[in-house]
């Protein structure tokens, strides 16, 4: 009878000890794991609450009122039509330029970025590991260390407070480069290129109409990474422009900030922090739209077969 006992006893030890086995249709609860991502999700939202806060206030109710509380006045839409003409609609230009800095140099980036990884990952010429550890020591250099030796090689040339000199330094994309070099690698088979080229396509036709489709969702991740740096992009215009009119959106808000602290100065905080929200929405709307493309280049590039 005891041995009995003991054999049911130890099947049931062993039935404790196996280990469950890992269901991925299940979702496993971990309150703990929950409780912390909420609290860091509230904390990543406190700015954004802030902002769309006090973009319904009057420059009064701004200063006068508490940073999470709403104004006496519900001032949105005036503050939108006085964001808009405040100095002559100088706004309205700031966005213009800004669209116009990332069209022009962040797509040229994409393109330049497309190019050389493509070409990096599927051509073996004289020189490419050279290449290879050129671009991957850019990426190593703080784009900041670089801002003022760019500044005096535009100087030199004349080009400092004009728009070229904030595109071109923001066509060079070194982490763009190797994004699509990494991308390349992994959607596009050289046999699938070899097999084009045996039907008498050149290479250009092998690229645009069988490579490019291919690399489409590794274009869209490396576009909005290209996008938001250029639309963000603050030390560069710091330094090259002088003239407001060339400003992108980023330095000419903090212009207006700084108008609050001037003596004698007109403040405009409350245009300050509806810019910012209007700033924001291209980009936050951007991310959304395309969230599957870009959520499938990530998978595309860190994962290896």
């Amino acid at each position: 009878m005891s041995t009995v006992t003991g054999s049911k006893s130890h099947r049931r030890a062993a039935g404790l000890l196996k280990p469950r086995k890992y269901n991925p249709n299940v979702v496993q609860k971990n309150w703990v794991r929950t409780i912390i991502i909420g609290i860091f999700v509230v904390y990543a939202l406190f700015p954004l609450v802030w902002l769309l806060i006090n973009a319904t206030k009057t420059q009064q109710d701004f200063i006068g009122t508490f940073g999470f509380s709403f104004g006496h006045k519900f001032a949105f839409w005036d503050n939108i039509v006085q964001l808009f003409t405040y100095n002559n609609g100088l706004f309205g230009r700031w966005l213009l330029n800004t669209v116009m800095y990332v069209v022009i140099g962040g797509g040229g980036a994409v393109c330049l970025a497309i190019l050389g990884g493509y070409g990096l990952a599927k051509y073996d010429f004289p020189g490419r590991k050279a290449v290879f550890m050129t671009v991957m020591g850019a990426i190593a250099v703080p784009s900041a260390a670089l801002a003022v030796p760019t500044f005096l090689m535009f100087a030199k040339l004349g080009l400092t407070n004009t728009p070229i000199s904030v595109i071109i330094p923001s066509l060079v994309a070194p982490f763009g480069l190797y994004l699509m070099y990494i991308f390349t690698l992994e959607s596009v088979p050289t046999e699938i290129l070899e097999a084009a080229r045996m039907d008498g396509a050149s290479e250009f036709r092998t690229f645009f109409t069988v490579a490019l489709p291919l690399l489409a969702p590794g274009i869209v991740t490396v576009s909005l990474f290209t996008a938001t740096t250029t639309w963000n992009n603050y030390f560069l215009p710091l330094i090259m422009l002088k003239d407001q009119n060339w400003y992108p959106l980023i330095i000419g808000l903090n212009q207006w900030n700084n108008q609050a602290f001037i003596p004698g100065a007109e403040p405009v905080q409350n245009l300050v922090v509806i810019g910012s929200l209007i700033t924001i929405l291209p980009l936050v709307a951007t991310f959304l739209l395309l969230q599957r493309f870009w959520q499938a280049g990530l998978s595309a590039g860190g994962v290896k077969e």
